[in-house]
């Protein structure tokens, strides 16, 4: 398989004021994290990190414009790849064991990470077979509640266990925005894990099903409006009364 270069692992899209998608474009979508970053007054913020196999600080100049916030939606191998090249790392309490400590099994690298999950290679040396996340111990520990505070935009922080014991999701209540990391996207939902948990799950999409969400921005796949967002879950919701 070609290897990419490393000017071009990384894609950058507008998505609307202030919020720039990055992703990893050679990486099959399955598996393709979306990198959501944040503009504001006094701080950026940017929402997981991507795989880690091409630095997003020397590739991305918009990561490094401004003082930057790293929130970790969870501690999966395709969210916190960079977030040891940030100084401000946030994560839920339940998993900054896991971002500060994170081995292959612990962080679904293995068995996921496979040569088969890339379009084309990373840039060299990269090896699927030793593949590793580095430690990035958090600085901040969230818990359900908390603000992550930009200045001018306010992120609440909602705990969001299912998909992991540590996942969150960030609502900007001013804009209706929903940052849903895993625990709902417009594609295919993992529920089984070695740390999922199918009571957790289900608590997690009732509460978001009420959220007034104007717009969501999930971990994977595409945006998508309020509307899409109730008929995921009230589709998930019932397939669960059906099993």
């Amino acid at each position: 398989m070609d290897r990419a270069r490393p000017e071009d692992w990384y894609r950058v899209q507008s998505v609307s004021q202030g919020i720039s998608l990055i992703d990893e474009p050679f990486i099959q979508p399955f598996y393709r994290c979306n990198m959501w970053h944040v503009r504001g007054r006094d701080r950026d913020m940017l929402v997981d990190s991507g795989m880690g196999v091409v630095s997003l600080r020397e590739w991305v100049p918009l990561v490094t414009e401004r003082a930057l916030t790293a929130v970790a939606s969870h501690t999966h191998f395709d969210h916190i790849g960079c977030h040891h090249e940030f100084d401000d790392r946030c994560v839920h309490r339940l998993e900054a064991d896991l971002l500060a400590n994170p081995t292959r099994s612990a962080t679904l690298a293995d068995p996921y990470v496979t040569d088969d999950i890339f379009e084309r290679l990373p840039p060299a040396p990269y090896q699927s077979a030793t593949y590793q996340v580095k430690s990035a111990p958090a600085t901040r520990l969230l818990v359900d509640g908390d603000i992550v505070d930009l200045g001018d935009r306010h992120f609440e922080v909602i705990h969001t266990p299912g998909h992991s014991p540590g996942g969150i999701a960030l609502w900007e209540a001013a804009t209706a925005t929903l940052f849903s990391g895993d625990i709902v996207y417009d594609g295919p939902l993992i529920e089984d894990t070695y740390h999922a948990d199918a009571v957790d799950y289900h608590a997690s999409m009732v509460r978001l099903y009420d959220l007034p969400v104007r717009v969501v921005h999930g971990g994977h796949f595409g945006s998508y409006d309020g509307i899409r967002h109730r008929a995921i879950i009230s589709d998930w919701l019932d397939s669960k009364d059906r099993e």
